[in-house]
């Protein structure tokens, strides 16, 4: 029975490692899989998935007007597809969640998403709450604070240090940008508390 996972956590936990390793899993048994990742993020170049320890992998590309369920269905079409991947599952809309969930539904195939559950606010991404009202399983993937406690929040800083309280949702960007937080420490940083 196909299901759609939800795999999230803050940065840095190793995210689009985890995927890029499930999907070679699947590759070198000889089976076909497809990775999504979202148009606007170029950080490894547009249509590619990288991890900080340096995997990468073409992927396919979304952006607000993909129909993604149109296009695995098409691609299936041409030959059997064993499983769908997406990274940076927090940038998806909600429409393209359920578009998902008709892939898994309808098409009987996998779908494992992977992507952050919170933005630098504490709030939840409109697609990461979706996931976790509809998704069939839910993983979080760990990652330590610098305490040491289990990082829950991640925090956006300036170019010049300064913490960001203020500002879209979606920023991309990396270990240049971005801080993974326990909770308390997120407070602290976040709050001045």
């Amino acid at each position: 029975m196909a299901k759609l996972y939800f795999n999230y956590s803050t940065m840095n936990a190793g995210k689009s490692t985890m995927l890029l390793q499930a999907s070679y899993n699947y590759q070198e048994r000889g089976m076909r899989t497809l990775i999504f990742t979202a148009a606007f993020d170029d950080r490894a170049g547009v249509g590619r998935v990288a991890s900080r320890i340096g995997l990468s992998s073409d992927a396919l590309t979304f952006d607000d007007k993909t129909d993604l369920f149109a296009e695995v269905s098409a691609l299936t079409a041409e030959a059997p597809v064993a499983c769908v991947f997406v990274d940076e599952a927090n940038f998806l809309s909600e429409h393209h969640v359920w578009q998902l969930a008709d892939i898994v539904d309808r098409l009987n195939i996998p779908v494992m998403t992977y992507g952050l559950r919170t933005d630098f606010q504490g709030k939840l991404f409109p697609a990461s709450k979706e996931l976790l009202a509809i998704a069939d399983e839910l993983r979080e993937i760990r990652t330590i604070c610098h305490c040491g406690r289990k990082a829950t929040m991640v925090a956006r800083f300036d170019s010049e240090g300064k913490v960001v309280t203020e500002g879209a949702q979606i920023d991309v960007g990396g270990n240049e940008k971005y801080v993974s937080f326990c909770r308390r420490h997120w407070v602290e940083t976040f709050k001045g508390e």
